[in-house]
């Protein structure tokens, strides 16, 4: 199970109301006793303070002895530790001051200090760490993860440290740990800034106040106690690796306010579901992944909790959907803007508001029903049984700006293990779990595993072309390179052959170079292409031939090092040729030009404008010319840029800015003008258009592509319940298009989407692929 959340995956179950008080080694977060601050500059002209100290802190909830610890110094690229033995013990919450070396300059001293010693920090750049013996440590140079070694730090240029060095150290300057648990990681547990030294005998802090859960969570996005010290009480409704939540038995009567609380312990919790609680620790707000678009959510960091009363029932799960609350629209279109900033909060009236207020609490989704299917990640989209919502022919939702599906929540595997599960899919009766936020998504952690019953969704497959008719698709294959497994291959291929029907042309998408992601040089796809042609014949598909062009070196985009281009597939034996024109490379442009009344490339195939900025970090349209019994057709691979920046549906900014539009408009705009060449080299040019535009079929994109009505883009065509291509979390959408010229549309053509993967948990490729039939009599492809 690949975890994607803060809190690690963990069953909810009893794991003891004792709080451990076990040292652990600074390989492992350290729950009790941790550095908390070093100074070296102590002395130093124009320093603070007249000598260097190390202050540590007990985080734990029991005192621990130090008695035959020591506190250890050694420079940044030093291997030889320098010790100070410990003794006595520090209590919980409280503080040890360790007094190092004196100095000439230094203006305060230091509280009494509870240990002394003698060594000479550097005031910049050094290692201390905590052991447990006095004895010089002997691990030379890396340290960290050392036997005995309870914590590090490594600051400035250490060559050791936890994860990353912390900042650098100055005469005026401490590295300071944060309130939050420990990671693991020097750079982000401290921060530069003044020295605050604080000894056993320096005045304890005040008690926090009491605070109800709700009043914490406030009506409000962001806590009004964030950053300060609090104590609450709940009963545990759930347990994951590095924290639980809590939610108050007793609501207030505002529906506005959360009545549930994470507790994030960066470690296992010694807590239990059932388990009522007192904890105290520091209210703040955790923006999931670090992204500034995603909404934050509220928690208590380094906490110190009591168990009070243990096999408490914890409150009813609150219905979500029909019959329960209904989540409404989102913000107005008409209010842009930070929504944790703004002065509305409405549950009643904004999606984001609604979720906020039922944050962290149990909520349940009754007789819900699968709109996306199980990702790698165990996430399942469902909605609660009984959803207005725009639907298609096969059980999913169709994404709109109008209808961005509010109703929709990913079960999550945080808890417990979620189903595989295919669109269309029911869960019958209640599924419980937490409701959490994390990757801009509201997600419901699953308290148990559902039932899934399926809905008996097949993949679809398309009539093979008749004698006279020409089959073009296009298939975006999702990163295919030759280090794939042979099964993705075989995949590939049995689509290929069996539900599209082996067309005559295949417009590939994401073909990675021969070394996959690997950041090597290779530019060259032909060993994947050789395998996915040969895994075609062994399908029982005819030999299909290839032609690519191979781009610059990592300037395509998309995963580093693969290189991905588009390339074309094609069959011989029914017809059909390439019209081979040689000087096709990856920084020449390919023109048209007129001959004998008709329209032709200069080369074939030949890649459209590949210097122009649009393509930055993106792949070039790829353009080639073929023959099908005598008639010529011009076929244009394309994969646009893709919505990698676009701010979240259901993230902080509202209404989300679609910034990656921008390059994708410059796209479509060349494209357009390319197919403008040749229809004026040629009015009656037949000429497809196809690929992974990376957008929708009413977006600006492609009404720039289609323009005047010259360009008829294919979805457009279908009944409203059969427009998408791919589903993304649990919103089914057009992302891949096939668009023809006016002439081909003069006969009746079939053009048809095939659903074999987007719907499917067990899928080959994320997109589905898509074909159109042209007949060549009597009415389609004419000249003058």
């Amino acid at each position: 199970m690949t975890l994607r959340t803060r809190t690690a995956a963990a069953a909810v179950l009893a794991v003891g109301a004792g709080l451990a008080l076990t040292a652990s080694p600074a390989a492992a977060v350290s729950t009790d006793v941790v550095i908390s601050q070093v100074y070296g500059g102590g002395g130093n002209s124009g320093a603070t303070y007249t000598n260097d100290f190390v202050q540590l802190d007990n985080r734990g909830t029991g005192p621990v002895d130090l008695t035959g610890w020591s506190v250890q110094y050694a420079s940044a690229a030093g291997t030889t530790w320098q010790v100070t033995p410990l003794s006595g013990s520090i209590a919980a919450g409280g503080h040890h001051l360790v007094q190092e070396a004196a100095g000439a300059g230094g203006s305060t001293p230091l509280p009494a200090p509870d240990t002394t010693g003698s060594i000479a920090l550097s005031a910049t750049n050094g290692k201390v760490a905590l052991v447990t013996s006095a004895t010089a440590l002997g691990c030379g140079a890396t340290c960290a993860a050392a036997s005995g070694v309870r914590d590090f730090i490594g600051y400035g240029t250490a060559g050791d440290f936890e994860g990353a060095a912390a900042p650098g150290l100055s005469n005026t300057t401490a590295d300071i740990r944060g309130s939050a648990p420990d990671t693991d990681n020097n750079a982000a547990d401290f921060t530069a800034g003044t020295p605050d030294p604080q000894s056993s005998s320096s005045s304890p802090p005040p008690p926090p106040p009491t605070v109800a859960i709700h009043d914490i969570q406030g009506a409000t996005h962001r806590s009004p106690y964030a950053g300060k010290a609090v104590s609450t009480s709940g009963v545990v409704t759930a347990v994951a690796g590095t924290g639980y939540w809590i939610q108050d038995p007793q609501p207030d009567a505002d529906p506005a306010t959360s009545e549930a609380l994470h507790v994030f312990t960066g470690a296992k919790p010694a807590v239990a579901a059932g388990d009522a609680v007192t904890a105290s620790g520091t209210v703040a707000e955790f923006r999931p992944g670090g992204a500034a678009t995603n909404l934050s959510t509220t928690e208590l960091d380094s906490p110190h909790a009591t168990v009070t009363a243990t096999g408490i029932a914890p409150p009813a799960p609150v219905r979500v959907g029909p019959g329960g609350l209904v989540a409404p629209a989102l913000p107005r279109t008409d209010s842009p803007g930070d929504i944790e900033s703004s002065a509305t909060f409405d549950p009643s009236g904004n999606a984001l508001d609604f979720y906020e207020s039922l944050e962290g609490m149990l909520v349940e989704v009754d007789d819900a029903v699968a709109v996306g299917p199980t990702n790698q990640f165990g996430e399942l989209p469902v909605i609660p049984g009984g959803t207005a919502a725009p639907r298609t022919n096969r059980g999913g939702v169709l994404y709109s700006y109008a209808n961005p599906n509010t109703a929709r929540l990913i079960l999550a595997d945080t808890l417990a293990p979620v189903p595989a599960a295919n669109v269309g899919d029911t869960l019958p009766g209640p599924v419980a779990g937490v409701l959490d936020y994390n990757f801009a998504n509201w997600m419901l952690d699953v308290l148990a595993t559902p039932t899934v019953h399926a809905g008996g969704l097949a993949a679809q497959s398309t009539r093979h072309a008749r004698p006279l008719e020409l089959a073009i698709a296009t298939y975006n294959v999702q990163n295919l390179a030759p280090t794939d497994p042979q099964a993705k291959f075989d995949r590939l291929a049995a689509g290929l052959v069996h539900n599209l029907a082996a067309p005559d042309i295949v417009s590939l998408e994401e073909i990675q170079d021969n070394s996959g992601a690997v950041d090597d040089g290779t530019v060259a796809a032909n060993a994947t292409l050789d395998k996915l042609v040969s895994a075609v014949s062994a399908a029982g598909g005819p030999a299909y031939r290839y032609r690519e062009i191979d781009p610059v070196n990592d300037t395509t985009g998309g995963q580093p090092g693969g290189n991905i281009r588009v390339a074309f597939l094609f069959r011989t034996d029914r017809g059909l040729s390439f019209v081979d024109r040689a000087g096709g490379d990856a920084t020449t442009p390919v023109g048209v030009r007129r001959l004998h009344g008709r329209a032709e490339l200069t080369l074939s195939p030949g890649l459209i404008d590949p210097t122009n900025p649009a393509w930055s970090t993106s792949r070039r349209p790829l353009a080639a010319e073929f023959r099908f019994w005598g008639r010529e057709v011009i076929v244009i691979g394309n994969h646009f840029n893709s919505k990698g920046g676009d701010q979240p549906l259901m993230g902080r900014y509202q209404p989300p800015a679609r910034a990656s539009e921008t390059q994708r408009h410059q796209q479509a705009q060349a494209v357009r003008g390319f197919v403008d060449q040749i229809r004026a080299a040629d009015r009656n040019a037949a000429v497809v258009l196809l690929g992974d535009l990376n957008d929708f079929e009413f977006s600006p994109t492609a009404d720039i592509l289609v323009g005047d009505g010259y360009l008829t883009d294919l979805p457009r065509t279908l009944p409203p319940g059969e427009r998408y291509s791919y589903v993304f979390e649990g919103n089914s959408q057009v992302l891949d298009h096939i668009l023809v010229s006016a002439p081909l549309t003069r006969a009746p053509y079939e053009y048809d989407v095939v659903h074999i993967n987007s719907e499917f948990a067990d899928q080959t490729s994320d997109h589905e692929p898509q074909v159109v039939r042209f007949p060549l009599f009597p009415l389609g492809w004419l000249y003058p």
